[in-house]
C-alpha cells in the first residue's frame, strides 16, 4: 500500500476531503468495495450519490466513519451488543444498523429512522475519512458511501472499475482515489440492532465476510433472519449486482453439456465453474475455472464478472456454489445477480 496515499496530509487526500466539504462525490477504496462518498450530513450532496447512480431515493445508504468516531453522534443509541461486535469486527466489513440520532437527517436511511454505520479498515479510507471530519465542527464527519457503480450493477473491485463507470463525473472532477484492488471484494455484512429496545434480536441483513457464526459466537445468541418489519438496506434488492450480460445459475450437469456444444445460443458463451474445462470444449464457450474457496471466490468475482460482461459474450452461465453456510454471502451476490435477468432458455444447453 506505499504507492497510494494513506495519511490525512496527503495532497490527494486532502483534495478529495476539501471536495467533501464542499459537497461533491470522491470515490474511494475499501477493504470490501469501492464506495462513491459524500457528506452524511449535507442532503444535497447526498442527493448527488442517487443521482449518480440512478437510486431509489427510498433505498437507504451505509455511513462511514473513522477509528474512534463519537457513535453517540451519530446513533440515538450504541447498545452494549453493537459495542462488543465494534471492539471485535472494527475497522472491517462489518455494518452496524443502529437507531438514528435525532439531529443526523434522514437523507442517508430513506427516510428511515435507523442509520447504517461501518468503519473500513482499508488505510486510503481512514486517511480519507480523518481528513475529512478533521474540516467537519467538532471533528464529527461521516461519509455516506455505496458501492461506486450504477444502481444495481456489479460493484466496483479496482479504481479503473470505477473510472469506467463514471466517466462524466471524473470528467467534472470527481476524485477517485486509487487503493487497489479490494482486499475482501463483495460489500459489507449488514446487522440490524436498531430493534433490540422493542424485543427483537440481532437480525442479519446481508451476509458478507464476517459470517453469521462469528457473529453468534461474540454475542452469545443466533442471529435472526429479516422479517418483513426489517429495515430496509444496502445490497438487499431482490435483482442486484449484476452485470449487463444475461447470467444465469446452473447445476454443474448443465454445464457439462453446454461445454458439448448442445443447442447453443447464437454469439459465445462464458461458462464460471469450478472444474477445468473439459476436453473438446466447443470454441464458442469461454471457460473460466474458479477458486473452490468462498473468500477466494467473493474476492474475484465481480473483477471476473466485468471482464466477463466486456467481452461480448451472448449468456454467462455460473455453476451454482454449494450450499452450505460458509457461501452464504457469495450466493446472495450471484443469486440476486441471476434474479436481474428473466430469462427465455430456450434453445440453451440443457433445457
Amino acid at each position: 500500500m506505499s504507492s497510494h496515499p494513506t495519511s490525512a496530509g496527503d495532497p490527494a487526500i486532502a483534495h478529495a476531503a476539501a471536495r467533501l466539504l464542499a459537497g461533491q462525490l470522491v470515490a474511494f477504496p475499501t477493504e470490501t468495495v469501492y464506495g462513491l462518498g459524500a457528506d452524511a450530513e449535507n442532503p444535497q450532496a447526498v442527493a448527488r450519490i442517487y443521482a449518480a447512480k440512478g437510486r431509489p431515493a427510498n433505498h437507504p445508504v451505509i455511513v462511514h466513519l473513522a477509528p474512534g468516531a463519537d457513535l453517540g453522534y451519530w446513533a440515538a443509541d450504541v447498545p452494549a451488543k453493537a459495542r462488543r461486535l465494534i471492539d471485535a469486527f472494527w475497522p472491517g466489513p462489518l455494518t452496524l444498523i443502529l437507531p438514528r440520532a435525532p439531529g443526523i437527517g434522514a437523507a442517508v436511511s430513506g427516510g428511515q429512522d435507523s442509520i447504517g454505520l461501518r468503519c473500513p479498515s482499508h488505510p486510503v479510507a481512514q486517511a480519507l475519512l480523518r481528513a475529512f471530519a478533521a474540516g467537519r465542527p467538532g471533528g464529527h464527519g461521516g461519509v455516506a458511501a455505496p458501492s461506486a457503480n450504477k444502481f444495481g450493477q456489479v460493484s466496483p473491485t479496482r479504481a479503473e472499475h470505477v473510472r469506467g463507470e463514471f466517466p462524466l463525473e471524473v470528467a467534472q472532477g470527481m476524485p477517485v482515489l486509487d487503493g487497489g484492488p479490494a482486499e475482501v471484494g463483495i460489500e459489507s455484512t449488514i446487522l440490524d440492532l436498531s430493534r433490540l429496545a422493542r424485543g427483537v434480536g440481532p437480525v442479519l441483513l446481508r451476509p458478507g465476510h464476517v459470517t453469521a457464526a462469528q457473529i453468534e459466537a461474540v454475542l452469545g445468541e443466533p442471529v435472526g433472519l429479516p422479517d418483513a418489519a426489517a429495515p430496509r438496506a444496502s445490497g438487499t434488492l431482490k435483482a442486484h449486482y449484476a452485470p449487463h450480460t444475461p447470467l444465469e445459475l446452473v447445476a454443474a450437469a448443465r454445464l457439462a453439456e453446454a461445454a458439448r456444444g448442445s443447442r447453443l445460443p447464437a454469439g459465445s458463451v462464458a461458462v464460471v465453474a469450478f472444474e477445468p474445462p473439459p476436453a473438446g470444449l466447443d470454441r464458442r464457450i469461454a471457460w473460466r475455472q474458479v477458486a473452490a474457496d468462498p473468500r477466494r471466490y467473493a474476492h474475484d468475482l465481480y473483477a471476473l464478472l466485468r471482464e466477463l460482461d466486456g467481452a461480448g459474450h451472448a449468456r454467462i452461465l455460473v455453476q451454482a456454489p454449494p450450499a452450505d453456510a460458509a457461501w452464504s454471502a457469495v450466493n446472495d451476490r450471484i443469486g440476486r445477480a441471476a434474479a436481474a435477468f428473466s430469462l427465455d432458455t430456450t434453445g440453451l444447453p440443457g433445457t
